[in-house]
């Protein structure tokens, strides 16, 4: 019944919009109906130039998320395993967390010029802090009766890591890495637009709206763009059920 709803709530955006299109209630040159859009968005795969644009966007996404991954889980342990540390770190923490990344793009282009490794770089950054800061709650979370009984038992501490820690973490570092990932999407997106030099699906909507003034092919580029994204999302959510169902995992970004 909510997919149901869900699609009915969709469906009727989509007859408002089209109306809107049809009866001149808006421009159809600045948003054209999305009969136009979805006919448009089946021909993008034959635009070798939208293809390139696509391949290099999703590569530098995973490139980026993997990178984030890393980072902010192992710091998240560092910091929730040295409460002094996260203490001394945490002013850091919340002072870089809410920087936009698009903001630090004149920094990242003087010292890395405008190929895929900004984007990559930029989107990374975006990416590490919900990984890092429900890493580092999650290790608060952890069941103290499991960890003291790997100690009496005289487990070493890398096999209480691998077999105590890691599993009761789980849920927690998947949110952040599912939450992670939009933002990673939207960081490189958005630096393509913003930077140019760099193939992707934000130098391919740039140049289609500002030189070509085909809204119907930025906005189809977009909707390949929302659609990945919500791919991605009802993936994490599948590992979350199938995985780690055991915990929400919940935490603010």
């Amino acid at each position: 019944m909510p997919f149901v709803r869900k699609v009915v709530g969709l469906v009727g955006f989509l007859l408002v919009w089209e109306a809107a299109s049809r009866l001149s209630l808006v421009d159809d040159r600045v948003l054209p109906p999305p009969s136009d859009v979805l006919v448009r968005f089946g021909l993008l795969f034959t635009d070798q130039r939208f293809v390139a644009g696509a391949i290099s966007t999703v590569l530098s996404w995973l490139i980026a998320l993997l990178c984030a991954t890393g980072i902010g889980v192992a710091l998240g342990l560092l910091l929730g395993s040295v409460p002094v540390l996260r203490l001394i770190s945490m002013p850091v923490v919340e002072f870089l967390r809410p920087l936009p990344a698009v903001a630090l793009i004149p920094l990242a282009i003087a010292l890395l010029g405008t190929d895929a490794q900004t984007k990559i770089v930029l989107a990374a950054f975006a990416a590490t802090w919900p990984i890092l800061l429900n890493t580092s709650y999650a290790l608060g979370e952890v069941d103290p009766r499991l960890v003291e009984t790997a100690r009496c038992f005289r487990v070493s501490r890398w096999r209480r890591l691998v077999g105590v820690t890691l599993p009761s973490i789980g849920p927690f570092v998947v949110t952040g890495v599912r939450i992670s990932a939009s933002i990673t999407l939207i960081a490189v997106v958005g630096t393509e637009f913003l930077a140019g030099g760099s193939i992707g699906l934000g130098q391919y909507a740039f140049l289609q709206g500002t030189s070509g003034g085909r809204m119907d092919v930025v906005l189809a580029a977009t909707v390949f763009a929302g659609l990945f994204g919500c791919l991605v999302n009802a993936g994490f959510l599948a590992v979350q059920r199938r995985w780690v169902s055991w915990g929400s995992g919940e935490v603010a970004a």
